[in-house]
């Protein structure tokens, strides 16, 4: 008989100590996954999802960040549990939309979708002349013609079966990059993750869905990462296998340059501020991009960049006027506003963090210099342009990685660099019992700021990011609504709405034009609210058979409206009330989540 007494337990005290981190993720993932089961998302509000989440999200997140905190810190645990938890808080963070809402959101995806579909179904790329300011799609083609490859090789219908995943899968494509850049200056494993937990955090800015410039900014961290890793050596180091790294360079900027208008020049000014170091003084990455860059400019972008250059010339110096949002980028409203402030909140409180990281941790003064450089370079570009209003949250999106790197250096006692360890602080003098316990009173408490501050800043990413839900989400009948219009709209017919916030707005753009009438100047505006079916029914005429001519009214397009400072739900509704009750606009398909109507021929006769 086996005398039990000789094996080994099952489960020792050591081995259930070292795996105490699996506990909370664990609780944090169950309530995120109850949560998600027990959230109702049919009737947001103005707040966004932010009201919507079953408070089991709010108490699974707070658990997940102080489960991540209390392991990173701890020396004895392994590498791999701060990967999990940063896992976790991905799919807390990008993947509780496309668990709770059965379509993609915002807008612009479904934009992109479209100009994925047109090339496909076109088969190539084609002009201005043929397909109006949507040409400049075609003139920056790299994301588009690789989703076009991807829907062909899944065997999908459209990049809309799996659009509303990519904000995790484009952050996980961050990962890699932003690790190798992080351990380029530091071992130290808590700097490290912490760094990578606050940039994810603080990324709130949504340019994280189907989008060019989420595929750009993975492979702007890239490239950055292997000059930083690659060409920061002295001597053969630096130079051993160097044209193997710049062939590298070369594809990742390459796939940039033909993607994206913005993000070549952010890398750009990325590798000349680098150039700053004699340490990392290479022009080989800088000039390299520079080449690409303005060969793309000079051929495939010239006939947009030669329309565009008037614009893009006045705004050079305009910084007042690149910062501020204009009409219809305006939070309205108290939910659009507290939103708004808290993104505003989260993003300073971070850089208020850098700033303290940096004053703190002298060792990464110098260490962690071309981070800081990095972190400072894209500031110049708010002098250049407003890039559509957006330029203020695309510095703030490139600044983020060195940013949240010393927002990390500002939460730990001292940081380790890969060849400098933090000094240690000097002996504190002998004095008095009650000094002493003074100092362990500050000591307490300073211990407790860092993982509130943390907890806090995660919790305040969900109103940052999820906050304006109520304009980005299209429930299913909205998206019936617009696919039966389309379907049904014959060629060369024109679709008005009030903005182009609704799904499928540039469905079949290279045969069915568009009109957005709040895009146009203020006063036809008001001429439209002085007569709504008269002025419409004028900007909708002279369409030539068989094409005819729509208006659209949508949930969207009021959520947009309203929170964004255009029209208030009470003008829109007069509006589309003139055109019900106006014997020139005929009813042709609604349902709850919005109506189309048809211009009448001349006579107001049927078709």
């Amino acid at each position: 008989m086996t005398d039990l007494s000789d094996l080994p337990p099952v489960w020792s005290g050591r081995r259930a100590l070292a795996a105490w981190p699996l506990v909370p993720l664990a609780v944090a993932l169950a309530l995120w996954g109850y949560a998600v089961r027990h959230t109702d998302v049919s009737a947001l509000d103005d707040f966004g999802l932010v009201t919507a989440l079953h408070p089991a999200f709010w108490a699974g997140l707070a658990v997940l960040t102080a489960g991540f905190w209390l392991t990173v810190r701890d020396p004895r645990r392994a590498g791999g549990w701060p990967a999990a938890y940063v896992l976790g808080l991905l799919v807390m963070e990008r993947a509780t939309q496309a668990v709770l809402y059965p379509t993609p959101l915002y807008a612009w995806a479904w934009k992109h979708d479209g100009v994925v579909d047109h090339l496909l179904t076109a088969g190539g790329l084609q002009t201005a002349a043929e397909v109006g300011d949507m040409a400049v799609y075609d003139q920056w083609p790299g994301f588009f013609a690789a989703q076009a490859a991807l829907v062909r090789l899944l065997g999908v219908d459209s990049a809309a079966m799996y659009m509303a995943w990519w904000p995790l899968a484009s952050s996980l494509m961050l990962l890699l990059p932003l690790l190798l850049i992080y351990r380029t200056f530091t071992e130290d494993r808590r700097l490290i993750w912490t760094g990578v937990w606050l940039f994810f955090v603080a990324n709130w800015v949504g340019q994280d869905y189907f989008s060019p410039q989420s595929v750009a900014f993975a492979l702007h961290l890239g490239v950055l990462a292997v000059v930083l890793r690659r060409y920061g050596r002295s001597g053969g180091a630096r130079r051993r296998g160097q044209a193997v790294w710049t062939a590298v360079i070369v594809v990742m900027v390459t796939a940039i340059v033909i993607s994206h208008q913005l993000t070549p020049g952010m890398l750009v000014v990325s590798l000349l501020a680098l150039c700053l170091l004699r340490r990392h003084r290479d022009w080989v990455p800088a000039v390299t991009t520079v080449v690409i860059f303005l060969a793309w400019c000079l051929t495939a972008a010239l006939p947009f960049l030669s329309a565009a250059m008037p614009d893009m010339i006045r705004s050079v110096g305009d910084v007042g006027g690149n910062v501020t949002t204009g009409y219809g980028t305006t939070p309205t409203g108290t939910g659009a506003v507290a939103t708004s402030w808290a993104a505003r909140l989260l993003s300073g409180s971070v850089l208020l963090l850098a700033v303290a990281g940096i004053w703190r941790q002298r060792v990464l003064r110098h260490r962690a210099m071309p981070l800081l450089l990095i972190a400072a370079a894209p500031l110049p570009m708010l002098v250049a342009s407003s890039y559509g209003s957006e330029m203020i949250f695309r510095v703030l999106m490139f600044m983020l990685p060195g940013a949240a790197f010393f927002a990390a250096a500002a939460l730990l006692p001292k940081v380790r660099t890969l060849s400098a360890e933090a000094s240690p602080a000097p002996p504190a003098p002998p004095g008095p019992a009650g000094p002493a316990r003074g100092s362990a009173v500050r000591r307490g408490l300073a211990a407790w700021v860092a993982p509130v501050v943390l907890v806090a800043g995660t919790l305040a990413f969900v109103p940052s990011y999820s906050g304006k839900d109520r304009i980005n989400y299209f429930p299913p009948q909205e998206v019936a609504l617009v696919r039966q219009l389309f379907d049904e709209a014959p060629e060369g017919s024109l679709v008005v709405a009030a903005n182009r916030n609704y799904p499928l707005a540039y469905a079949s753009y290279g045969e069915i034009d568009h009109y957005w009438f709040l895009d146009d100047e203020r006063s036809h505006v008001d001429r439209i609210m002085a007569d709504p079916a008269g002025t419409l029914a004028e900007d909708m005429a002279g369409v030539d058979g068989p094409g005819r001519a729509y208006l659209l009214f949508s949930q969207g397009q009021l959520a947009n409206s309203t929170m964004n400072g255009q029209l208030t739900e009470a003008q829109l509704t007069g509006i589309e009330q003139s055109v019900a009750a106006s014997p020139r606009f005929r009813r042709v398909a609604g349902n709850s989540a919005g109506t189309v109507y048809e211009l009448r021929p001349e006579g107001g006769t049927e078709r």
